[in-house]
């Protein structure tokens, strides 16, 4: 048996029933390369009560998980919505095509968390990410997505690849808008919803280089704005 849990948002908001599967597993493996965690392996370890064995993507997109959980019982914890990426559906289509049963165990993620900016979710638009720019690699795609959703006043929501800064994200961000010809004004930065240590600021672009912002993070364009939502962002 093959669980795919959902870790929630921070070390303790795994679930009674997440807890219950990891009582039945043998090994419990962590997918530790799709996001910046805000605790650490230890922290999450002394609330579960077992030992985590990390698994990084070559673990994860390998046949390694599938032929384990032929013998026996093994999960695979996500931080936060064990669904969000990609690699875990291609990860279920494998058990069901090895005749390993699957079950998934749901928890909260930044798609929840995101309406603590006030912003409403009916109201955002297509998700996008920003990749980590390399020397030859500095792609701006991203921004395409943000652009068509400010055509319809939809807000957007944009996740931040694995360790990039926010000074070089906002970087990111300013020149791909300027190939864009796309003007932006006030953004939100989010980090560490759901945790004691959240933060989320309004802030003009200009303003946000300096800014100290621990991971995991992710930046908002809002689109209109209802006089509520502005409300509630300005408190920010």
């Amino acid at each position: 048996m093959l669980y795919i849990i959902g870790l929630g948002l921070n070390e303790k908001s795994i679930s009674q029933n997440g807890l219950e599967a990891i009582k039945k597993c043998k090994k419990i493996y962590l997918d530790n390369y799709t996001v910046n965690f805000p605790y650490s392996e230890k922290d999450l370890e002394k609330n579960i009560k077992k030992r985590i064995i990390s698994a990084n993507r070559e673990i994860i997109e390998s046949d390694k998980l599938i032929k384990e959980a032929k013998k026996e019982n093994i999960c695979l914890l996500v931080y936060g919505s064990p669904l969000t990426a990609t690699t875990h559906i291609t990860l279920i289509q494998e058990a069901e095509k090895n005749k390993v049963k699957c079950e998934i165990i749901y928890n909260a993620s930044v798609f929840d968390a995101i309406a603590e900016t006030g912003l409403q979710i009916y109201k955002f638009g297509k998700i996008t990410s920003m990749p980590k720019w390399q020397e030859n690699f500095t792609p701006t795609s991203f921004i395409e997505i943000v652009k068509q959703n400010l055509e319809i006043d939809a807000h957007s929501l944009i996740l931040i690849d694995i360790g990039l800064e926010l000074k070089d994200a906002i970087k990111e961000l300013e020149e791909s808008a300027k190939e864009y010809n796309l003007k932006l004004m006030k953004i939100v930065v989010c980090s560490r919803l759901g945790t004691k240590e959240k933060k989320i600021i309004y802030e003009k672009i200009e303003n946000l280089k300096d800014k100290e912002i621990k991971k995991p993070y992710c930046l908002i364009i809002p689109s209109k704005l209802h006089f509520m939502e502005q409300e509630v962002l300005e408190k920010f």
